[in-house]
């Protein structure tokens, strides 16, 4: 009797399957159904389609464009979530820097722990933030972290200079200016 309930059911299983593969051989574009979108967002009243997802493109956009391309003319970078041109800049003023970490779609890029040669007893860190997708004073924002030295390998935080900020701010926005005239002259 139990063989015969388990023979059953899978009879029925394996006729259930058969129903289905009939039905997914049909010609049937499920990217036109509502709520068939990888996202939860509406469009005129109802759930988005596959369809209407894939007219708005990628979360990268048309295609990854970290360092340029038709989009540096309007100074937008729409392959990163900032400005490409501050980005850029930001990765070339820290150049002297060790790089931690960097992340184009959140815009932000820390470095690790920097000696100078002049002054061996002090180190500095810093974290710059890519505010937005223009290419204005308030989109960049950087943070200077500095410690000294007070025994073997031990450091202590102490106060940054108040303009060296400033001064970060102001060489990433200069070389921002110069990375997009000469984008510019290039065409």
């Amino acid at each position: 009797m139990v063989t015969f309930s388990l023979s059953k059911s899978l009879l029925l299983g394996a006729g259930f399957a058969l129903v289905l593969a009939g039905c997914s051989s049909s010609n049937v574009d499920y990217d036109q159904f509502p709520g068939s979108a990888n996202v939860d967002k509406r469009v005129n009243g109802r759930k988005m389609t596959r369809a209407q997802e894939k007219e708005q493109g990628t979360v990268f956009g048309d295609g990854l464009n970290l360092f340029g391309g038709e989009d540096t003319q309007k100074g937008t970078g729409s392959g990163i979530g900032v400005n490409s041109f501050l980005w850029r800049a930001t990765l070339d003023t820290l150049s002297f820097m060790p790089l931690n970490s960097a992340d184009p779609f959140g815009g932000v890029i820390i470095t690790d722990w920097y000696t100078p040669g002049e002054t061996p007893d002090e180190r500095f860190k810093l974290t710059a933030y890519i505010l937005g997708t223009a290419l204005r004073s308030d989109a960049i924002k950087v943070s200077v972290f500095r410690q000294v030295n007070v025994g073997p390998n031990q450091w202590q935080d102490a106060v940054v200079e108040p303009g060296t900020v400033t001064s970060m701010e102001d060489a990433i926005l200069t070389r921002a200016r110069q990375l997009r005239i000469d984008s510019a002259t290039a065409e």
